[in-house]
């Protein structure tokens, strides 16, 4: 799929009004996208070249596996952590990426300082441990550490609440067309404490996916970031719900 911008060409000032109006989102997106860099045409492996907190990331992709391809919404995420590091500071903090796929934004968020610990499936971890270590290697004080997480499954046993603390949880297009999405929530809920932040990008599909929004709600404040219509984008940053009895804001 080309995730590049379509050319807009010279038309009528009416027709770029009209474009502009459609495409709101054109200048964030175009950002965004410029963080990707074709590889060479010539290579024995499938790869991506990324830019991000003043590195050249280079990411191993594999076509076998759904989460060892770098999807849209990870380098959104990415840009809006680095861009927003006066708001964020992730220097010496706790953070977990749940379903961290190709290790993109685990990377980025260990180049800005983070403890990290990025979790996905076992199928992918070996994929992910390398990417990781091949652009972590002393450029972060931290070095990332890699851990299988099964969403819902022995979560006390392997992340036992007394001793497992984080401030950020980090999550890129996790919601999507599978059957796991109570234990996805369950994860959340186990992960998060009062004072932890979640950052979360979703790209949105069918109705299944994005019901989940609303059963998210039943547990955590929401509030939008980024909506990027011209990629079926947003941001969420998500608290743990004010107990019962203070306001809560509905996010669409």
């Amino acid at each position: 799929m080309d995730l590049s911008l379509s050319d807009l060409g010279d038309g009528l000032s009416s027709e770029s009004q009209s474009e502009e109006e459609t495409c709101p989102d054109k200048e964030l997106v175009a950002a965004i996208m410029k963080r990707r860099a074709p590889p060479p045409l010539i290579t024995t492996a499938v790869w991506e070249r990324y830019y991000f907190a003043n590195c050249e990331i280079k990411i191993k992709e594999s076509t076998e596996f759904y989460g060892a391809v770098v999807w849209p919404s990870a380098l959104v995420l990415c840009h809006f952590l680095e861009t927003n590091q006066d708001k964020y500071n992730l220097a010496d903090k706790n953070l977990i990426e749940i379903g961290a796929g190709t290790g993109l934004v685990s990377i980025v968020t260990s180049i800005l300082g983070a403890r990290v610990l990025s979790t996905d499936m076992p199928e992918v971890l070996g994929n992910l441990r390398y990417n990781l270590t091949q652009n972590t290697r002393d450029r972060c004080r931290h070095e990332p550490v890699v851990k299988e997480l099964t969403w819902g499954v022995d979560l006390e046993e392997n992340f036992p609440r007394s001793s497992t603390h984080f401030h950020y949880i980090m999550a890129a297009d996790v919601v999507y067309s599978h059957p796991f999405l109570e234990e996805l929530l369950a994860t959340f809920d186990h992960l998060c404490e009062d004072n932890t932040v979640i950052f979360w990008t979703m790209r949105f599909r069918f109705d299944k996916e994005n019901k989940f929004v609303d059963r998210f709600q039943t547990l955590f404040d929401l509030e939008l970031i980024y909506d990027l219509p011209s990629m079926k984008i947003k941001l969420y940053k998500a608290m743990r719900r004010r107990k019962v009895g203070t306001e809560t804001n509905r996010v669409e």
